[in-house]
Formats: structure tokens, sequence, C-alpha cells
């Protein structure tokens, strides 16, 4: 299928790793000019190399002035940016006890206040050209809350409801705002939440690891590029009536509709 968005402008956040990279191989794929960027500035320069057209850039969206130095850096290698993908590492595994205000506030400043500033630097010309994608890369703690991702849970949660409150106001404009939810998806992050479970459980990770692919109706953890295809799609010309609403990519982890 061609996604009709061969040339449009993406900006990638977290995209050195993890599902942001999938995500951003699967736009360029599809003909879409990426900005991939993180904190690991050689590893983005060296993804966007391997991309048909990219540019890697160094940030970090949790450090002061970082969101704004990241849309400055976009615009300025690519122009208007069409497709914002929403990322971010994820803050430190905990329960609802054992986290205190400022960790929450910490998590809602990460996970909900960096990724409104970038909202803000392209929705106005998005909404102007009457064509816009905003997607958060997510998690299925936004609808089933994780045992031991409190913060997780809290801040992403904030960061769905911003955007469906969002997506009603541009919804006649031709921009959509979407959640995508992962559910275990065999990346690095993935890998060290299986490792924290097996040192604070004691048990082998490969034991851990078992366990939770077992409670996958898929049976398998996912790969990061079917994660990266379904993204691909969200942000594609094919998807304009698909707005406000979270997808997920679990292979059935989730027991709701």
């Amino acid at each position: 299928m061609d996604l009709g968005i061969a040339g449009r402008n993406a900006l990638v956040c977290a995209s050195t790793g993890g599902l942001g990279e999938a995500t951003a191989r699967a736009l360029a794929a599809e003909g879409v000019n990426v900005v991939v960027s993180g904190r690991r500035g050689e590893r983005a320069k060296a993804i966007a190399a391997e991309l048909p057209v990219a540019t890697g850039v160094e940030v970090d969206l949790t450090a002061p002035g970082g969101a704004e130095k990241l849309l400055s850096a976009a615009q300025d290698a690519l122009g208007q940016i069409d497709i914002l993908v929403l990322n971010g590492p994820g803050p430190r595994p905990a329960s609802a006890s054992e986290i205190g205000p400022d960790d929450t506030a910490e998590a809602v400043r990460n996970l909900l206040l960096v990724h409104q500033k970038l909202v803000g630097g392209v929705l106005p010309g998005m909404r102007e050209r009457g064509w816009g994608r905003l997607l958060a890369i997510a998690s299925s703690g936004v609808e089933a809350p994780i045992p031991n991702l409190a913060l997780s849970n809290i801040g992403r949660s904030a960061l769905a409801a911003y955007l469906k409150s969002l997506s009603i106001d541009v919804a006649d404009e031709g921009v959509t705002a979407n959640l995508l939810l992962p559910g275990r998806i065999a990346t690095d992050r993935l890998s060290s939440l299986d490792s924290a479970t097996a040192e604070r459980e004691r048990l082998p990770v490969e034991e851990v690891r078992a366990r939770g692919e077992a409670a996958i109706p898929a049976k398998r953890y996912g790969e990061p590029a079917e994660f990266g295809a379904t993204a691909a799609f969200l942000c594609s010309a094919h998807a304009s009536y698909i707005t406000g609403t979270a997808i997920r990519c679990d292979g059935g982890l989730v027991p709701t509709l």
C-alpha cells in the first residue's frame, strides 16, 4: 500500500533506538524526510545516514530548552513539520506507594509538558496547511495501569488526555492526534524492565521473559518493525479519519476491547 506521505517531513522524538527508531525507519521507507533525534548524537547521525533523506539531531528533551532546540534544528533541516511523533524515555519503575509529589511532577513534565511545547511549535503550521499528524508513542498503561510503572502510567495518561482534548479542536482542519500503545515489544527498555524484575524477584531473567511471553495471547514479544509499520499507517494519508483514539499494538495483551 502506498501510504500517500512521500515527501512529507517528520520529526521523530527519542528515535535513536527502540520504538522511536523503528517508527523513523518505517516512515523513511515510505519516502518521508525524517529528523532522527535523541541524547545519543552519534547514534542519531548514524541512523540518519542509513535513511534516504534524514538528519540526526543530538538533544536531551528533558533538559531546559531541549524542546526549543529540537524544533529549531528540525525546522532548519526540513522546513515545515507535517508529522510529529512524540516519544521519550520511560520513568524509573516504582509502585504508586513508593512515589512522591516531586517524582510525579517530573514524570508529568517529561511526558506531557515537554511534548506540549513540541506540539505548540508545529501545530500552527499544520492547521494553516490543512494537514498534520500528531502521534504519541505511549504505553498500554494508559488503558490498564502496569504494576510497578506508576510514574509512566501517570505521565502518559496525562499526555493521552491532552491529545484527546486537542484532537477535538483540530479534527476539522486536517490534523489528527492519536496514541499508539505498545505491549511487550522486544526493545532495550523491555530488556531492562525484565532484568529489574528478575533482580527484584531473584529469578533468572530467562524465566521472567518466558513468563512475560506466556501472558501474551500471541505467545511472543512483538518486533519493533511491527510497531513501526502500525505507526507509519497512523501517520498516513489513509488514516485521515482516525483521530482522538488509542490504538494498541500488543499481541492481545490487554484483556479488554
